[in-house]
């Protein structure tokens, strides 16, 4: 007898792209706060933490364009995805093997080959199941936004408790549950291939050149944050428990920005969103160059709402825009490249070569003026495009609307 496979017994498309938003974001609540702690925990030096999130950064740049350039070829986004899961929880494995510099440098880069490209797949899967409702994207991104709230906050008490090596095993365990649940995503639609010519045509007009750098700063300055936020605070005498709380209130605020994100769209421009966003960094940042209190500390994570939440989804429609749709997976794999992967890794080297030079208030100021620096340049450019009477390739003085 053949096992039925009516439409009834499947999930919906979008309840498991719900589920891997949830176990994605759930793996970088344990990566994000406590992965540089555990390295610093083992005795590495702060220039060896930045390094080893510099390559990780690095591998974003390089890989998440091939690995789309692929799946765009022959229609075989899905295949891919589950294939990279199953090799990155594998190769996540090798971390329990040792602890010295060298041989984890080669595990960041080995695991950072198949973990960089999800998170493109991910929003190229979103911005094709949402069709015209794109608007509703927070709403299935907060599901993420959820988990790692839920992670941090459980974790920072549970490492007061027992040893900073759970996570390890925590974050395989997760690989694993992710990597298994990929097999139930919808296949590829289409035809087996698509003619390569003219993918990066789009991608390199003026417009979308200026946004790509100014992403590029944005992220850079947030290299102080990912790479030494949770180090900053232990070394300023707060406890595990307080960085979790730190990290989950960002989060919380965001998931408050992504379920209303809808209304925010309609009534306020991309380019606006994104200017504000600039600014909403650079004041972050200063605020924490300046702060010892915790409850200061505290006051600057609800900022995450608009560093983070609102400029993140602000750069997916951004690019879904620009692109066409047969190169859509292309298109957020070099968004993703160029800002979580190239600025990261910029951030990430120069936060690492300071680190031990300027100490860990300074990194913050010079993550102020990267976040300025982004902002006026792409306000400049905006702004520059109105007063010229030059039409956005994205009907920047529109309102956001599905179409």
């Amino acid at each position: 007898m053949q096992r039925s496979t009516s439409p009834s017994t499947r999930p919906h498309p979008l309840q498991m792209i719900r589920l891997q938003y949830f176990i994605y974001f759930g793996v970088l609540g344990i990566y994000l706060p406590y992965f540089n702690l555990y390295c610093y925990h083992i005795g590495l030096s702060g220039t060896q933490i930045g390094s080893l999130s510099a390559a990780r950064s690095l591998v974003l740049v390089i890989f998440p364009l091939l690995w789309a350039t692929l799946a765009d070829r022959f229609h075989s986004r899905r295949r891919l995805y589950v294939l990279c899961s199953m090799c990155a929880a594998f190769t996540w494995c090798l971390y329990l093997t040792t602890s010295a510099f060298l041989p984890m440098f080669a595990i960041t880069v080995a695991h950072g080959i198949f973990f960089a490209p999800l998170i493109s797949f991910l929003e190229a899967f979103s911005m094709d199941l949402l069709g015209r409702a794109r608007q509703r994207y927070g709403n299935i991104r907060a599901w993420g936004s959820v988990n790692f709230i839920l992670v941090v906050l459980l974790l920072g008490r549970l490492i007061d408790i027992f040893d900073i090596r759970l996570i390890l095993l925590l974050i395989l365990a997760g690989s694993v549950v992710q990597s298994i649940a990929a097999m139930r995503l919808p296949l590829d639609a289409g035809p087996k291939t698509t003619p390569l010519p003219g993918r990066p045509a789009t991608l390199m007009r003026l417009q979308s050149v200026v946004f790509l750098f100014c992403g590029f700063l944005m992220l850079a300055s947030h290299g102080a944050y990912y790479g030494f936020f949770s180090i900053h605070l232990k070394t300023l005498g707060f406890s595990s428990s307080f960085i979790g709380i730190s990290w989950a209130l960002a989060s919380v605020v965001e998931i408050l920005v992504m379920i209303t994100s809808g209304g925010i769209f309609r009534r306020f421009s991309l380019d606006r969103v994104l200017v504000f966003s600039f600014g909403a960094a650079a004041f972050r940042w200063m605020v924490l160059y300046f702060a010892h209190s915790p409850w200061l500390i505290l006051l600057t994570q609800p900022l995450h709402a608009f560093t983070y939440a609102a400029f993140h989804m602000a750069s997916i429609l951004y690019i879904d825009r620009l692109t066409s749709e047969r190169n859509k997976t292309f298109g957020q794999a070099v968004n993703n490249a160029v800002q979580y992967g190239l600025g990261l890794m910029v951030g990430f080297f120069l936060n690492g070569y300071l680190y031990g030079r300027i100490g860990s208030f300074a990194l913050f100021a010079v993550s102020s003026l990267l976040a300025l620096a982004g902002g006026l340049i792409f306000g400049g450019f905006t702004l520059h495009l109105r007063r010229t009477g030059r039409r956005s390739e994205i009907e920047s003085s529109a309102r956001y609307q599905d179409g």
